[in-house]
């Protein structure tokens, strides 16, 4: 599970940064970066919960 955790967590940082370059509509480009900003800090929080300890 953690690897597509992680995986969602690379794409939607990339779709983040890139859609600035390539969205030319305002709006558009607000929702795409919301939305990608909520599931990067989703999936973030989720690996942060689910780390293990260290001793």
């Amino acid at each position: 599970m953690k690897i597509f955790l992680w995986l969602g967590l690379a794409v939607a940082l990339l779709v983040n940064v890139s859609s600035s370059f390539v969205i030319e509509d305002d709006t558009r480009q607000a929702l795409v970066s919301v939305g990608t900003g909520v599931i990067a800090l989703a999936c973030g929080a989720t690996l942060f919960v689910k780390r293990e300890k260290r001793s």
